[in-house]
């Protein structure tokens, strides 16, 4: 089983831990509601089954105050019929729309303050929410997933104005011309297997699904027999399953049997070729290669060999093909399924530059592999990756939830456990015999078709039963300990031990956690307004090369360190284990003070950033942002606040010289002065001497200095840019504010501007352009305030068809002009205070947005006490003061805008 694609592809999801009893590898004692029985119990988790089919996992942990809730369906995109293509998808986003007893689920998730999304795969589908620990809101959430498994409205009303959303979607991927050469790939790939249709859909089925297919299948697959439902973090296990009992019990056990599939892809016989010819900025060649099912155990053998090949800089292709100039990048990944997947090897190319070298190399080092097995030190630099990967999962079980999803779909969420532990005693031998039987010439998309007496065919084992993958799994018991902490400005304040060491301003927060986990926020500051002048690309340059190579490592060396010391992260915000921290600390140091600058690094990092900015001149998003950026500017070229252009990026990457880079980095670079955090499992004493060690009389030769902005009132200006050959289109509209962070408007402002735009699916903007007239997939609004200076503004962004571009500027001049005449309401302003105030207790929840806080706030000269406040402030805005706050800061006819799209689509205003 593909693990790794799991933990990486959905830890990612989500974004805050949850906890509230300290799970260990046994399962606890529960007395059972009548019916249910107890399953498997594996390292924290413990499964349950309903008398109508349910399975319910509950991982308790007391790490951080905050409850994931998700629910996985066994079903996807393969499920879906002739002419239903995206359906899956599309029915996914028809379950936001409510239920009878919830008719409107975002705006309550909205007022709750909820992080919230729901996921559509080939093989399953999942929702989930997050939010602050508390029974109304675990209450609220497992009634709302009872009511919507099998109440959901799935209305005609709700269909005609999501389907446009949807198919917005389809065209936002349809920009991109990666995308669109795998979605190609995939549909070559396969005769008859339904994984051959990308899950979004096909756009004539996206546009005429009928709803009476949207019931059907909805009625067919969303049942309790066939869903599983996770409750992970703070909350009792015991009420929460005699609640989960009464909820989803009430469910009858569906009469309805599930169809069968019994489509088998048969053997390729023979290479095939694809080309996709559309506009763009860069070539990049692909391969691909049919794989067995994530449950046969080759597939992790092959996700070895993909890492070996693809990972950066480590990976062989690197090596191959950007380290020699040939390319700008590569890639590797696999689509790894209940049955057959795809493996892809893949190079980005500058335009103009020769592909048919590439796609050679490319391909004899793929399909001669396994002529050269790994070496020892690669097994263990990708096994000490994987590993470290599941260790961070495991230690989280947010992460965790949403990652068994993808093992729930392959038939077992222990197959999450058995992937970890496959890795560990796979062989390089083993790896290489995978890639010998299936990355070969009759099984791989790119060629021509050349007949031949003697194909190579790579036939596709069938895929285990989940019985025989099972047998001789054996559960690990994890001792994975951790604190109750409440995250409250006072607590935070109380915890936390603020110092001064040499010229660092140092806050310390221990607190026990889950994998004994720490984070470190290094805040550096470099140069003043004047001497920073003409530097132009050479700061940014100097920072993208530290990780390049040291005095004591070369880059993948430099790699190989960070993972050893468990370092997840960047340079300066990281996290890493408490037996790591101190030498992790160590390492940053010597990475930020000895960099080595080699040349042949400096020219592939100038050739990738000049290919990348190459690549974004198409983009409607980059033109959009751009030129409004460059209407905005106020500051001469060479000054470090200049909104570039560009042509302006592109000159001054080129004209760049690493001499410039390593004189930067003498002059500029320091630690003092500087703000650290430190938040988590660690030992504060051992800690601030290190710290003055590493970093307290660390002074560079320049002075350093705040660099401010000042405010400016721009007069507005309206523009629409050509984007040719792009199927979607972007919009964005600005105001500067003369508006600082401790304005006794600022409150007030942050919560119109969250009833406004930025409250997410709830909130008017987004409730017009996408609930209500489906214009737009994705946007909003937002409000920024300067803390040291007075520097704010207001802005809105969409993406939307080009021929609905000028319907998006409508929507939100006539939204700006409601909400200014009419004001917003009672119900609105208490939504809003639930809403903000959940998401900052949340944010407050997680070790590195409190340790970002902190080196913030040490910068401003404040500390939470300035939070507190503030919170108190926003909690006691009146209606009254709303309103008038919003009409003393917006005007829209100060509002400048610019869209970006193609003109031949949108009708050339």
């Amino acid at each position: 089983m593909n693990w790794k694609s799991i933990a990486r592809g959905f830890a990612a999801q989500v974004a805050v831990g949850c906890a509230a009893f300290v799970a260990s590898g046994a399962a606890w004692s529960l007395a059972l509601p009548k019916g249910v029985t107890q399953g498997p119990a594996v390292e924290g988790i413990t499964e349950y089954r309903l008398p109508n089919g349910l399975k319910v996992l509950l991982f308790p942990d007391a790490s951080k105050p905050t409850i994931t809730v998700n629910v996985t369906y066994l079903v996807g995109s393969r499920m879906e019929n002739y002419g239903e293509t995206g359906m899956a998808h599309l029915l996914e986003h028809l379950m936001f729309k409510g239920s009878p007893k919830h008719p409107d689920i975002t705006r309550q998730f909205a007022d709750r303050g909820m992080q919230f999304n729901g996921t559509t795969t080939f093989d399953r589908t999942n929702y989930f929410e997050v939010f602050d620990a508390s029974g109304d809101n675990l209450q609220w959430a497992l009634q709302m997933e009872a009511d919507r498994m099998v109440h959901s409205f799935i209305a005609k009303k709700d269909l005609d104005s999501e389907m446009t959303v949807v198919r917005n979607e389809y065209e936002s991927g349809e920009n991109s011309p990666g995308q669109v050469l795998m979605k190609r790939m995939q549909s070559l790939s396969y005769d008859w297997h339904a994984y051959g249709r990308p899950t979004i859909g096909a756009r004539s089925d996206i546009e005429n699904v009928k709803i009476a297919n949207l019931q059907a299948f909805y009625h067919q697959y969303y049942q309790p027999d066939n869903a599983v439902l996770l409750v992970a973090g703070k909350f009792d296990p015991a009420a929460t399953l005699t609640n989960i009992s009464r909820l989803f019990g009430a469910i009858p056990k569906p009469k309805r049997t599930l169809p069968q599939f019994w489509t088998v892809e048969p053997t390729q016989d023979g290479e095939r070729t694809y080309a996709v010819r559309r506009q763009g900025d860069v070539q990049i060649v692909a391969l691909g290669y049919k794989i067995p099912s994530g449950l046969h155990a080759d597939s992790d053998a092959i996700d070895v060999a993909s890492s070996i090949m693809g990972d950066v800089p480590t990976g062989r292709l690197h090596k191959l093909l950007v380290d020699s100039g040939m390319a700008s990048e590569v890639f590797a990944f696999a689509q790894s399924n209940y049955a057959p997947g795809l493996q892809f090897f893949g190079a980005v190319v500058k335009k103009g530059a020769p592909i048919e070298p590439v796609r050679a190399a490319l391909t004899d080092a793929v399909e001669n592999f396994y002529q050269h097995p790994p070496t020892q030190e690669e097994m263990d630099r990708v096994r000490r990756s994987y590993l470290n990967d599941f260790e961070r999962s495991l230690a989280d079980p947010q992460k965790v939830g949403v990652a068994l999803s993808e093992a729930i779909s392959l038939g077992d969420w222990r197959l999450y456990f058995v992937g970890r532990d496959r890795i560990k005693a796979i062989t390089a031998d083993e790896v290489a015999k995978a890639a010998g039987s299936y990355f070969k010439r009759d099984n791989r998309v790119t060629g021509t078709f050349i007949p031949t007496d003697q194909p190579e065919r790579a036939a596709i084992p069938a895929a285990p039963t989940v019985a025989s993958v099972l047998k001789d799994f054996k559960p690990q018991n994890g001792n994975y300990t951790s604190e109750e902490f409440a995250p409250t400005q006072e607590n935070i304040l109380k915890r936390t031990t603020l110092v001064t060491e040499g010229g660092v301003k140092l806050a310390l927060l221990p607190k026990k956690n889950r994998g004994a986990t720490v984070s470190v926020d290094i805040r550096q500051h470099i140069g003043d307004e004047k001497n920073l002048f003409g530097k132009n690309a050479v700061p940014g340059l100097t920072a993208a090369m530290l990780m390049r190579g040291t005095s004591k490592y070369d880059r993948i060396q430099l790699a190989d360190a960070f993972e050893k010391l468990k370092i997840a992260g960047g340079l300066t915000h990281f996290e890493t284990t408490r037996e790591n921290l101190a030498e992790a600390l160590r390492l940053v140091a010597h990475v930020l003070k000895e960099p080595s600058f080699p040349q042949s690094e400096f020219e592939q990092l100038r050739q990738q950033a000049l290919v990348g900015l190459e690549a974004s001149k198409g983009e409607p998003q980059e033109v959009a942002s751009r030129a409004l950026g460059t209407h905005f500017d106020i500051y001469p070229r060479g000054d470090v606040r200049h909104e570039t252009t560009l042509d302006e990026d592109i000159a001054d990457i080129k004209n760049a010289t690493l001499d410039e880079v390593k004189a930067f980095h003498r002059d500029y670079y320091g630690s003092v002065p500087s703000q650290i955090a430190v938040v988590g499992d660690f030992d504060p004493k051992e800690i601030a001497p290190l710290v003055d060690q590493l970093f307290g009389h660390w002074t560079a030769k320049e002075h350093v200095a705040p660099v401010l902005r000042r405010y400016a009132d721009i007069a507005p200006f309206q523009k629409t840019l050509d984007t040719p050959d792009k199927e979607n289109g972007f919009y964005t509209a600005r105001e500067n504010l003369d508006l600082n962070v401790d304005d006794a408007d600022y409150p007030a402002l942050m919560l119109a501007n969250y009833i406004f735009g930025e409250g997410g699916l709830r909130s008017r903007l987004m409730d017009r352009i996408r609930q209500k007239e489906g214009l737009s997939y994705g946007g909003g609004s937002e409000l920024a305030a300067g803390d040291l200076d007075r520097a704010g503004l207001f802005a809105v962004s969409a993406i939307a068809a080009p021929q609905n571009l000028r319907r998006v500027d409508k929507a939100v001049r006539e939204e700006l002009a409601r909400a200014l005449k009419d004001g917003f309401t009672d119900a609105e302003l208490a939504g809003a205070k639930s809403g903000l105030m959940q998401q900052r207790i949340q944010n407050r929840a997680r070790d590195g947005a409190l340790a970002t806080g902190w080196t913030s706030y040490l910068y401003q000269g404040k500390t939470y006490a300035w939070s507190a406040e503030f919170e108190r402030k926003l909690m006691a805005v009146t209606l009254p003061q709303l309103n008038a706050a919003f009409r003393k800061a917006i005007d829209p006819a100060r509002l400048s805008v610019v869209m970006a799209g193609d003109l031949k689509k949108a009708g050339n205003p």
